[in-house]
This record gives C-alpha cells, sequence and structure tokens, in this order.
C-alpha cells in the first residue's frame, strides 16, 4: 500500500516538474493525473494495492476539496468583480464532464454488452 501512495506521488511531482520546465499554464497535479492515466492505459489495469489506495481517497474527497473551499472564501471579491466567467466557467465544466461521462458509459455498456450496437429506433410505418 505504500508503494502505491508513492506511485500517485512521484506522479504528481512529475507533473509539478513538467509545468515548471515547460511553463504550463495548468496545475502540475493535473499532468501528473494524465500520465498515471497513460502509464496504466500501457499496462492495460489497475493494479489492486493502487485501486484500493484510490479509493480510499476517492471515500475522502471532501477533506481534499476543502482547501479549495478555503480559497475561494479568501478570493470572494474577486470572485464578485469577475461573476460572470466564474459561473460560465462552471457551467462549461458540468457541461462537459456530463457529455465525458455519457460518452463513456455508453461505449461501457456496449462493450459489456448490456445495450446493443445498432442505436435505430424502429418505429412503425
Amino acid at each position: 500500500m505504500a508503494l502505491s501512495l508513492a506511485v500517485l506521488v512521484i506522479f504528481q511531482i512529475a507533473g509539478d516538474f513538467l509545468v515548471r520546465a515547460l511553463g504550463l499554464p495548468v496545475p502540475g497535479s493535473l499532468v501528473g493525473l494524465v500520465g498515471l492515466t497513460l502509464a496504466l492505459l500501457v499496462l492495460g489495469r489497475v493494479p489492486a494495492a493502487l485501486g484500493k489506495v484510490s479509493g480510499g481517497l476517492l471515500r475522502n474527497m471532501m477533506l481534499m476539496l476543502a482547501p479549495a473551499v478555503v480559497g475561494l472564501i479568501d478570493n470572494f471579491g474577486r470572485v464578485r468583480d469577475e461573476w460572470l466567467p466564474f459561473l460560465l466557467a462552471g457551467v462549461a465544466g458540468a457541461v462537459i464532464t456530463l457529455a465525458v461521462t455519457a460518452v463513456i458509459l455508453q461505449h461501457l455498456l456496449r462493450k459489456s454488452g448490456a445495450v446493443s450496437t445498432d442505436t435505430a429506433v424502429e418505429g412503425k410505418a
């Protein structure tokens, strides 16, 4: 389990390093997450220990969001002044997340055989 946690930390540090080295305008943890995802795709599976550690982190995600909420409260004046871009980014993010989730779910359901690949609706002529 310690090795799995170390893998997560290493990918986060690598992402931070790449962002700083390349001057990318994205969070280093996001780059690290993409790197981890690519590595798992190459591996073809999620090791059981890594799945267990990740599951524990996901179950306690609210604790990880607390610093972001505190940062939002500290910068409330800026949010008040720039509310429209903030609102549009939130709505756009939600719509994109919903669309990507729907596409992935549809793909997984077809792959599992739960849904037929023929999406045509038969009607009476």
